[in-house]
């Protein structure tokens, strides 16, 4: 779409040239920014001139860039990418594409959005909104006066749409702990239609020390984050997941039906886990 109120562009290459000024935005891959009208926005900084590296693996974990494009995510995930490398233990990288197909998206977009704009956006089912808040994903946040802050990406979200970005801060990095990476993780979801975008998607994964996280995105307004010693039992699970705040409804799903699936892929998931709690990791997979 042109965005026909645009009277200025620049290329941010220092972290200064972020300042902006009056009716100017932050542009990541624009797929978002230019598939809509925007009135109020008068000029673009362009933030993929920063030279951000994409991904920065470390002992620590994952490092990524908001400017890192989902293409280059699920890449690394498959194998890919030669600048970065997944360490074998990390098994829960299997879960990046399985995220980024939970979104509906063609490969054109895929290669040109990015992880940052994705969590920026904050759409409920967006996808790497999905996969940080299941991993322990934290957001690294330049704020306006030269600082940092750092927030869980499950935190930074308010509502379909919204987050608690404060005008001015600029969304650096996701950073994924070693930990949640070495788990044993899988993700299911459902779609009202075949090639829809998700109406419901839940994440389980067991650590090292055996604790369970179980997430849900997509049908609840913000990530709902269960967290357990052990594996529930179903009952336990089901009840958590059926008193989440903020199941809504929109023209993909109704709040009744998205708290009915969510129950059952969560137990899904469960069941799944259980079962290869005694046995080589499980890889993810989706439900229809």
């Amino acid at each position: 779409m042109d965005l026909n109120t645009i009277t200025s562009f620049r290329r941010a290459t220092r972290r200064d040239d972020l300042a902006l000024a009056p009716g100017e935005v932050i542009l990541g891959g624009g797929t978002w920014l230019f598939g809509e009208p925007q009135p109020n926005t008068t000029g673009l900084v362009d933030l993929t001139t920063m030279g951000w590296p994409d991904l920065e693996v470390s002992e620590h974990g994952l490092r990524i860039g908001a400017t890192c494009t989902i293409a280059t995510l699920v890449a690394f995930a498959e194998g890919r990418t030669t600048d970065a490398v997944a360490p074998r233990d990390w098994s829960a990288v299997a879960l990046f594409p399985v995220a980024a197909n939970a979104l509906l998206a063609s490969f054109k977009i895929w290669n040109t959005a990015t992880v940052g704009g994705n969590v920026c956006r904050s759409f409920s089912a967006g996808a790497i909104v999905s996969l940080a808040a299941a991993l322990d994903g934290d957001a690294v946040i330049w704020t306006p006066d030269g600082g940092e802050r750092r927030t869980p990406v499950a935190e930074l979200m308010t509502g379909n749409g919204t987050n608690a970005l404060a005008h001015g801060e600029v969304l650096r990095a996701v950073e994924i702990p070693a930990s949640a990476l070495r788990s044993r993780a899988l993700m299911r979801k459902i779609a009202l239609a075949e090639l829809g975008r998700s109406g419901a998607v839940v994440t389980g994964r067991i650590d090292d020390n055996d604790t369970t996280v179980f997430t849900v995105t997509a049908a609840t307004l913000t990530p709902t984050v269960l967290r357990y010693p052990a594996i529930p039992a179903a009952s336990e699970l089901a009840a958590d997941i059926a008193s989440a705040p903020d199941f809504y409804t929109d023209p993909l799903g109704s709040a009744d039906w998205r708290r009915g699936v969510t129950i059952e892929l969560g137990e899904r998931v469960r069941r799944e886990l259980a079962a290869g709690a005694d046995r080589e990791p499980a890889g993810p997979g989706f439900a229809a």
